[in-house]
C-alpha cells in the first residue's frame, strides 16, 4: 500500500470526499509519471490495496479518470491505461502546439516583470544544467519555464484549456529514450521564446513557441514514418519569419542583453 493512505486504511466511507481526492491525485500522478504501460489492466482489487481506498471510492476514482481521458473503460475488458493511436497522439501535440503559442502570446502582452525575471533565472538554470551534462535538472527547467509562461499569459480559460491535454501520457508512450537530451537546439529555441516575451512581441512569442513545442509532433512524425499529416502551422505561418529573426539574436546566452 502506498504509505500515503496507510493509516487511512479501514475508515469508513464517511470521509470519502477527501479519500476521493487523495486517491484520485496519487492514480494520476502515477499515470502520468510513467508506473504503468500503456494498456495496462487496472484491477479494483489492486488499487484499493495501493491507496487504501473502498472499492466503491476506487470505482469512483476510475470513472473520473476514464471521463477525463486518462484510462479507457470497456464491457468485456475493464479498465486500462490509455493506448493512443499514431492519430490520436498527433491530435493532442497539434492542440499543445495552438495553446502554449496563444499563451506566450499573451505572456509578451501581460507578463510583469517580476515574471520575466523569473523565466530569464530559469533559463540561466537550464543553460547551466546543459552545460554540466544534467539532463535532469534541465527537464525540471524545461517543464519550470513552460509553466512560468502559462502564468504570466494570466489567460485562466487558455491555462484551463491546457492543463487537460493529455500531453505527457503521449510523451510517455512515444518518448525515444535513445534520442539526446537535451535536444539540439532546445536551449537556442528557449531564449527566443524569452526574447520574445522581454520584447513585448506578440507574434514573435507565438511563433517561437509554436515552433518549439512543433518538435515534439514533428519528430513523432519521423519515428513513425508518417508523411499523411499536414506540416506545423509554423512552416507556413507568416509570423515564422519574425521568430527566425528572434532565433538568431538568442544564440548570446543572455538574450535579454543586460
Amino acid at each position: 500500500m502506498d504509505p500515503r493512505f496507510r493509516d487511512k486504511a479501514g475508515e469508513s466511507d464517511n470521509a470519502t470526499p477527501t479519500r476521493h481526492r487523495q486517491a484520485y491525485e496519487g492514480l494520476r500522478s502515477a499515470l502520468l509519471s510513467g508506473s504503468f504501460e500503456p494498456g495496462t489492466r487496472l484491477t479494483e482489487a489492486d488499487l484499493t490495496q495501493r491507496f487504501g481506498v473502498s472499492r466503491s471510492t476506487m470505482r469512483a476514482v476510475l470513472v473520473q479518470l476514464a471521463q477525463e481521458g486518462y484510462v479507457t473503460s470497456e464491457v468485456n475488458r475493464g479498465v486500462r491505461t490509455r493506448d493512443f493511436s499514431v492519430e490520436e497522439a498527433m491530435d493532442i501535440l497539434e492542440a499543445r502546439e495552438t495553446l502554449e503559442s496563444a499563451l506566450a502570446g499573451k505572456a509578451a502582452e501581460r507578463a510583469s516583470d517580476e515574471e520575466i525575471r523569473e523565466l530569464r533565472r530559469t533559463l540561466e538554470s537550464m543553460a547551466d544544467c546543459q552545460a554540466r551534462g544534467d539532463e535532469k535538472g534541465y527537464s525540471q527547467g524545461n517543464r519550470t519555464f513552460h509553466q512560468q509562461v502559462k502564468r504570466a499569459a494570466h489567460q485562466q480559460t487558455l491555462a484551463r484549456a491546457h492543463d487537460t491535454l493529455l500531453y505527457p501520457l503521449v510523451m510517455r508512450q512515444y518518448r525515444d529514450l535513445s534520442a539526446p537530451h537535451p535536444r539540439a537546439g532546445s536551449l537556442e529555441e528557449h531564449q527566443a521564446i524569452l526574447l520574445a516575451i522581454l520584447t513585448r512581441n506578440p507574434d514573435a512569442a507565438i511563433a517561437a513557441m509554436r515552433h518549439h513545442v512543433g518538435s515534439a509532433r514533428r519528430a513523432l512524425l519521423l519515428r513513425t514514418g508518417r508523411t499523411d499529416v499536414t506540416p506545423s502551422a509554423t512552416e507556413n505561418d507568416p509570423t515564422a519569419a519574425s521568430a527566425n529573426d528572434v532565433a538568431d539574436r538568442s544564440e548570446d546566452p543572455d538574450p535579454a542583453g543586460a
